[in-house]
């Protein structure tokens, strides 16, 4: 890959650098860890950057799919290639207007949360003359990994109780405007280990097996979930996943007999695991402050540049690799951000050896979770460059503009 210190003089910073070949690889490990049967949906939301996605959309019979939840997202994976009957719409808030825009531009394929957004994407798709596919999103009421992010088992937004459909399911069947097409889990996030992945899809293949025939609907669709790991602005390896091909295959075969034939056709999603690793953020020192004998590394950098969803205790600590004449084995430091907030810290205790201003830095792992999950508006400072390579080849280089669009006749009227 061209050198990051070369990037930064050439490009400035704050910026990223995403590897398309590091995405490329990402695909097809977790193609090669899944059955050929099993399709994946890329979570747009990971980084909805359209080279990536394009990266991703290719790769054969096998490339991955598509799930968004906004219009936006929408705007972005068109852009990427990605054909209405690839998408998944998924989101608890999808609104008349969304589902209307998904409808037209040829998304057939929703993700409900309730019997109430059922019927709202019932009643667009009628307006329209068409009739939609939807998939029951399942809040199951119990789980199996031992590890990672519970996304399920709780009250929650997302999904039905999983203790409740049997009770629903002749309203379910009959919504105007929809078929139920199959179910949707989303169990977990960022799986720790191998073992506790595998034990969550086994729990998920049995259950979907059982409310199929609470439901009464033999399903064209089964959606698994994800829950494949990576690290997150920190040094580490994203894992490859040596077993979990055979034991899903295994549980898909005792519970779904058809699903070879594609009777019902199963996939799985993924964000993080797929593009994490081929994002590296630079930044540059912009001043070095001791305070009350605690020492401040400022950089162009902050919380607007890597939120990683501000707010949510996962952005700290990152690990920095220095470039040129920094070390690593200096006085601990703060590393904060350029903005007027206390809040603005990418971590603490940093190791830094003589940091001095104009000094080029790297966040490593930072393909997910980047810009677009940062508070990229705050205190109106420029969005981060984002710089795309393929090896020593420099594919695009882009930037997120900040704009405020005025009703029409509204412009510098009084309020």
């Amino acid at each position: 890959m061209t050198g990051p210190t070369e990037l930064a003089e050439r490009f400035g910073t704050p910026s990223y650098v995403y590897d398309l070949d590091r995405v490329a690889t990402a695909r097809d490990d977790l193609l090669a860890a899944l059955p050929d049967e099993v399709e994946v949906f890329y979570a747009a939301k990971a980084n909805p950057h359209p080279d990536l996605m394009r990266e991703l959309r290719t790769g054969g019979a096998r490339g991955c799919r598509a799930e968004i939840s906004s219009v936006g997202e929408l705007d972005a994976v068109l852009e990427a290639g990605f054909q209405g009957d690839r998408i998944l719409y998924t989101g608890p808030g999808k609104t008349t207007e969304e589902l209307s825009e998904a409808l037209t531009r040829g998304v057939r394929l929703f993700s409900t949360e309730s019997y109430g957004d059922l019927t709202r994407v019932g009643e667009a798709a009628l307006k329209l003359g068409l009739s939609a596919d939807c998939l029951i999103r399942v809040n199951n009421a119990t789980g199996a990994a031992a590890t990672g992010i519970r996304m399920t088992g709780v009250p929650s937004q997302f999904g039905f109780d999983s203790e409740t459909l049997p009770d629903l399911a002749a309203d379910l069947r009959d919504v105007p405007g929809t078929t139920i097409a199959g179910l949707h889990f989303f169990p977990l996030s960022n799986a720790k280990d191998e073992a506790s992945l595998i034990a969550e899809f086994r729990h998920t293949v049995a259950t979907a097996a059982a409310l199929q025939d609470a439901l009464g609907v033999t399903f064209r669709f089964v959606d698994i979930g994800g829950g494949f790991a990576a690290p997150y602005g920190v040094q580490g390896e994203r894992p490859v996943y040596g077993e979990l091909r055979a034991a899903l295959a295994g549980t898909l075969d005792e519970h779904f007999a058809g699903w070879r034939e594609g009777a019902p056709r199963i996939a799985c999603e993924s964000g993080r695991y797929l593009v994490a690793d081929s994002g590296t953020l630079l930044t540059s020192v912009v001043n070095v402050k001791d305070s009350r004998d605690q020492r401040y590394v400022v950089v162009d950098a902050g919380i607007n540049t890597f939120g990683g969803m501000s707010g949510l205790g996962r952005i700290m600590p990152v690990t920095v690799e220095p470039h040129e004449s920094v070390g690593v084995d200096g006085t601990p430091a703060s590393l904060a951000g350029p903005l007027c907030t206390p809040g603005d810290l990418l971590g603490r205790g940093v190791p830094l050896a003589d940091p001095a201003p104009g000094d080029v830095l790297s966040v490593p792992n930072t393909g997910a979770y980047g810009p677009t999950a940062s508070l990229l508006m705050f205190l109106g400072r420029p969005a981060p460059t984002e710089i795309v390579v393929r090896g020593d080849d420099v594919v695009s280089v882009s930037r997120i503009q900040h704009t405020r669009a005025y009703e029409p006749d509204t412009h510098g009227q009084a309020l």
